[in-house]
């Protein structure tokens, strides 16, 4: 579990996150969502320490993540895995490679131990045979896998992934969805998304924190977004005239109004 309370953060006298609080719970994909410029990729670059909040509190299991020693934040970002946006792979490194690399720089193994994780991880993410591939010759879906393979050879208790569908078509997308969902599950893991992919938001979207301009404006399920009547939610998640549409059908039939097909009808129109 990953919980911060009060976070700020602003640079230049403009105010970036403010106030922000909210709890990343253990064995669920965790979705931070907002448009450009909502503050969502300042909040997960605070909560891997990689920028420092002007205010606030960061806690791993109760653990203050600000308040703690260099050997002690080292041992915890040994625990953490990251997905980045554009996978990040080392062009010269073999699919292999690319994924031992964290195995070569933190674990205490020997190298027939780091092989057998490494096909532990590629068979996890269905890439059995892609080992002496290189990222030129593999496609953007595998590129992502290969990233969160990568990800999770630490078996970290916490992973992060920024925008982990950019570039990808909807049924690769929805493949690495499952994927990340799966994983977060198998291993009980903390998971954090940074998305605008509303296909993400419904599908996996079981704790979701909304930003806008820098503020927490909505927090929930992807159960309960369908329901919302806050009004910036609702023009960022549902912005098509199509979208509004199905929504409001949604809200029907899961009220039971609609019983007939003149309410159908009319909803249509």
């Amino acid at each position: 579990m990953i919980e911060f309370n009060h976070i700020r953060k602003s640079f230049d006298d403009k105010i970036v996150l403010e106030d922000i609080s909210h709890v990343m719970e253990t064995g669920k994909c965790n979705l931070i969502i907002g448009s450009s410029g909502s503050g969502k990729t300042v909040l997960q670059k605070c909560l891997v320490g990689l920028i420092v909040p002007d205010h606030g509190e960061i806690n791993y299991d109760g653990s203050s993540f600000l308040d703690m020693e260099d050997d002690a934040r080292k041992n915890l970002r040994q625990q953490i895995g990251m997905l980045f946006q554009g996978s990040a792979l080392f062009d010269s490194m073999t699919v292999e490679q690319n994924v031992k690399f964290p195995l070569d720089m933190f674990a205490s193994m020997n190298h027939a131990e780091k092989q057998k994780r490494v096909n532990e991880v590629l068979e996890r993410v269905n890439l059995v045979g892609a080992n002496k591939k290189y990222p030129a010759e593999i496609s953007g879906g595998m590129k992502k896998r290969v990233g969160i393979a990568r990800a999770i050879v630490l078996n970290p208790k916490y992973l992060f992934c920024d925008e982990p569908n950019s570039g990808l078509d909807p049924l690769t997308a929805l493949v690495i969805d499952k994927l990340i969902l799966d994983i977060t599950k198998e291993f009980n893991m903390t998971t954090v998304i940074n998305t605008h992919d509303m296909n993400s938001v419904m599908e996996i979207g079981e704790n979701i924190l909304y930003l806008a301009d820098g503020k927490k404006e909505w927090s929930g399920t992807n159960q309960e977004i369908i329901f919302s009547k806050n009004k910036l939610l609702n023009s960022f998640i549902f912005a098509s005239e199509f979208l509004r549409d199905a929504k409001d059908m949604r809200m029907l039939e899961a009220r039971g109004k609609i019983d007939n097909d003149r309410d159908m009808d009319a909803l249509l129109k």
